[in-house]
């Protein structure tokens, strides 16, 4: 009896559709990953939208607005001396927490404004991490910067390279994003993996 088998043809076709699959899904992989970095970029312009919104609409920073608890029963007041202090909000009593509680008493972003543990009322950026937003002096990236800060925890490193090249000058430790903790730089180029927290100066 006469065994059949493959011919080097069918091999060869075979093995091209194979190629053709991966190169797909990777390629469906890569359009994914571009696609979250650029959310997150959209979700540093909405909060930062959302941040002027609020002082436009009642002449305070969110979270620093001493007279919120007037607008808003249960709201916690700031004290009205035009910085959001804190920086990351850690404690539920800080001006960095109040923010994101006044965005939501106002409506300009979603959520519940009672909310007042951080672990819980921090927002997410689409990596997983927390977003922290708040206003003073820090130097980050080599220079001392003023103003409004967006801190993103826990980003993948990849990440934090696409959006600092799309928004800054792409480099780790420099420019108004750059690290501030997490997995440490090699020069002036983000690592190749790892999670850190990158701060933008807006």
């Amino acid at each position: 009896m006469k065994s059949k088998g493959f011919t080097l043809v069918e091999l060869a076709i075979v093995l091209v559709i194979i190629g053709i699959i991966l190169g797909a899904v990777l390629k469906g992989q890569e359009l994914i990953y571009n696609a979250k970095v650029k959310r997150v970029q959209s979700q540093i312009k909405e909060f930062a939208a959302a941040f002027y919104t609020y002082y436009d609409k009642y002449g305070y920073y969110p979270g620093d607005d001493p007279t919120a608890s007037n607008k808003w029963s249960g709201a916690p007041n700031g004290n009205g001396d035009g910085l959001v202090a804190g920086g990351y909000c850690d404690n539920a009593g800080e001006e960095s927490c109040y923010i994101w509680r006044h965005l939501r008493y106002a409506n300009i972003i979603s959520g519940d404004p009672n909310e007042s543990t951080p672990a819980n009322l921090l927002p997410k950026h689409i990596f997983g991490g927390s977003i922290d937003m708040f206003t003073g002096t820090y130097t980050i990236g080599g220079q001392t910067r003023s103003g409004l800060w967006l801190t993103l925890r826990n980003i993948e490193a990849q990440a934090a390279e696409a959006i600092d090249r799309a928004m800054d000058d792409g480099k780790c430790t420099t420019g108004s994003i750059a690290r501030y903790a997490g997995t440490s730089c090699n020069g002036n180029n983000y690592p190749s993996s790892g999670y850190l927290d990158i701060w933008l100066n807006l």
